[in-house]
């Protein structure tokens, strides 16, 4: 079993969560988000810390899923098919063997997570096994609620919206946060055999997948990026009404997360659209100037909430 850490002690001490096992299951899932998720690892810092591993959770059953179909070295769909029919049959038993399972079956309850959430999350992932391609941005849409959207949906009860179109924006966010993946790995997915750019904007543009294969950024295929760029800020656009939606403590972290992923936009721009052989990214020293005073803010945010609670 994973060592648990004394900041994630702290943590899981102050979400309630006691039994050993089950610490190191939350353990395991920090480590997953940490070491795959770096981005939104760095946001979830500034959430309370009674918050933190329920996140972790979220992520590490995401991560833990994707892998069996996203892996450049050692993919294995039959597993993916296995582990998400024995999780499942774990939500209706009330109880599983598997520590990410149990993480993400212990945060399923404690913030009332509908099922439904995460069967569309697992049929997305089956999609990965044999689809390689979106003929329409819609298609596209339909895999990308299962694959982003319902994960904004299932962190909503957990950052406390406190307006009910919040869901709405929640669920652009994780379509927007994708799109932005989509976009700056597109040569990391052609080595998987796919191709989330949708097949109609290619043929608008007069690209090819065989056009993206060569690893050569011609004007036909930047123009088609920034399309793709462009449509999703528009997705930012619509979801960032909603940060001011969520619990004043949750705010920093969204906001963080907003800037660092629409960030990934920007990267790309200044690398020239070089996403088919290279994989761009925000660099730390920009990520933190983004981080450090959001983190301030979000402490503030804390005490204000104190304060409030504690007014008779």
């Amino acid at each position: 079993m994973p060592r648990v850490n004394r900041s994630s002690a702290r943590c899981l001490d102050a979400a309630g969560i006691t039994d050993p096992e089950l610490r190191s299951a939350f353990e395991q899932c920090r480590r997953l988000h940490a070491e795959h998720g770096k981005t939104y690892y760095l946001a979830t810092l500034l959430l309370p810390p009674e918050k933190r591993p329920y996140v972790w959770a979220l992520y590490g059953f995401a991560r833990y899923a994707d892998e069996f179909v996203d892996s450049l070295t050692d993919p294995d769909p039959q597993a993916l098919l296995d582990w998400g029919a024995v999780f499942l049959d774990a939500l209706a038993q009330g109880s599983t063997t598997n520590p990410v399972g149990a993480a993400m079956l212990h945060t399923m309850r404690r913030w009332q997570i509908p099922r439904a959430h995460v069967e569309a999350f697992l049929e997305s992932m089956r999609m990965d096994i044999t689809v390689t391609e979106y003929k329409t941005y819609a298609d596209l849409e339909h895999y990308m609620y299962g694959s982003a959207a319902v994960i904004g949906l299932q962190m909503l009860p957990v950052l406390e919206p406190v307006a009910p179109e919040a869901g709405a924006r929640a669920r652009a966010l994780g379509e927007a946060f994708q799109m932005s993946n989509f976009i700056r790995d597109v040569g990391e997915d052609l080595e998987r055999g796919r191709v989330y750019l949708p097949m109609e904007d290619l043929e608008v543009f007069g690209v090819t997948r065989q056009m993206l294969a060569r690893g050569v950024v011609t004007p036909p295929v930047r123009e088609l990026l920034k399309f793709e760029i462009e449509r999703t800020r528009q997705l930012y656009a619509f979801a960032e009404p909603g940060i001011d939606m969520l619990h004043p403590t949750s705010r920093d972290c969204v906001r963080t997360a907003f800037t660092l992923y629409g960030g990934i936009l920007g990267a790309v721009e200044a690398a020239h659209y070089q996403v088919l052989t290279q994989r761009v990214s925000v660099p730390m020293p920009e990520r933190l100037k983004v981080a450090i005073p959001g983190l301030r803010r979000a402490r503030a945010a804390r005490k204000d909430a104190a304060k409030w609670v504690a007014v008779p």
